[in-house]
């Protein structure tokens, strides 16, 4: 049977015990004790690792959201075994979503999970006001925590971005997972500043889309086991969590949840070889992910596997022409090919 998430069950834990922690023989607060919990005990506090898919959000020929395709989606996902859902990330459209239909879709996310898994919001403000407020509102829309972005638009030096992620941090109780992809948004979270900001004791987690696997290693090496390390890069996942990450934000998990999670509980029993095998088959689906049309790829992949609906909000449109003709024939060959999953 699976277990039920304990909302904060094991981050309250940990705060718990750091405040124990003496010092000389005194006590002395939770937010300085976490510095110095020893790295067999950051192994034990990583509340989020395993496969968390980043959703989409499914919306209606009047691009409206569509509360039920979006639920049954999340419900897949849970009923294949995924560790926790992301809910208004890039691959969730957020930049088209209001503060309200963010809080929607935080709401259909929560409702589905029925706390058999955590739910993250993706806070991805132009300025730290803004993520601040969403903050605070997700924490009384049931969120487990938050994936947050730096500030979007203005490219911040490092004392702005680490002022931006305490000042989110600062702004509702719960834990954060900081998303690092320079890439996209310019403003790279180097391990040296994740070092610095190992004081602050709700940010937890680190999905790390820098798009080089060598930062899996650069991070450990730095802050040791302070933070979960989870790839958001789909077709790099494999490669990171054989160095050291915990974890997989996932893409193409929206459409092929099973297949997902099997890599990931493979690579965790030792089945090196019976993940890559899966792993192969995956990688041209996988590099979907890694596109400037990733939203619209994997909304199709999803219409066409049963597990959701095309439409996206423009400025996005449908594939068209010979481009979404190259995207369907390589799903629907990778589904003729699908690989028999072994028992795990």
């Amino acid at each position: 049977m699976r277990k039920r998430w304990r909302k904060h069950s094991v981050y309250a834990e940990i705060v718990i015990h750091s405040a124990r922690i003496t010092q000389d023989g005194g006590i002395f607060p939770a937010y300085t004790a976490l510095r110095h919990i020893t790295l067999r005990r950051a192994v034990v506090a990583h509340i989020w690792e395993g496969v968390l898919p980043a959703v989409t959000t499914k919306f209606h020929a009047d691009f409206s959201i569509d509360r039920a395709w979006t639920g049954k989606n999340i419900e897949a996902q849970i009923d294949a075994g995924v560790d926790g859902i992301i809910v208004c990330g890039s691959l969730g459209e957020a930049s088209t979503l209001s503060l309200d239909e963010k809080l929607q879709v935080l709401d259909i996310a929560v409702d589905a999970s029925r706390d058999r898994v955590p739910v993250l919001l993706t806070i991805a403000e132009n300025s730290t006001l803004d993520a601040c407020r969403q903050a605070e509102a997700g924490s009384r829309h049931g969120a487990a925590g938050f994936m947050v972005l730096p500030g979007l638009r203005y490219l911040s030096d490092r004392r702005e971005t680490l002022n931006h992620f305490r000042s989110v941090a600062d702004a509702s109780a719960l834990p954060l997972m900081i998303y690092n992809n320079p890439l996209a948004y310019g403003v790279d979270m180097t391990p040296e500043m994740f070092t610095e900001i190992a004081d602050e004791q709700k940010i937890v987690a680190i999905k790390e889309s820098c798009g080089d696997v060598r930062r899996v290693t650069d991070l450990i090496n730095a802050v040791g086991d302070r933070f979960a390390i989870l790839c958001g890069v789909d077709n790099l996942a494999m490669e990171a969590m054989l160095m050291g990450a915990h974890g997989w934000v996932a893409g193409l998990v929206c459409a092929f949840p099973h297949e997902t999670v099997a890599i990931y509980k493979l690579l965790k029993a030792g089945r090196l070889e019976e993940a890559r095998a899966i792993y192969r088959w995956f990688a041209p689906l996988l590099a979907l992910d890694v596109s400037p049309k990733l939203v619209q790829n994997i909304k199709l992949a999803e219409t066409i596997v049963g597990l959701g609906t095309e439409p996206v909000r423009p400025p996005r449109l449908p594939l068209a022409g010979e481009e979404r003709k190259a995207v369907e024939t390589l799903i629907r060959n990778a589904i003729e090919t699908r690989p028999a999953l072994p028992r795990i």
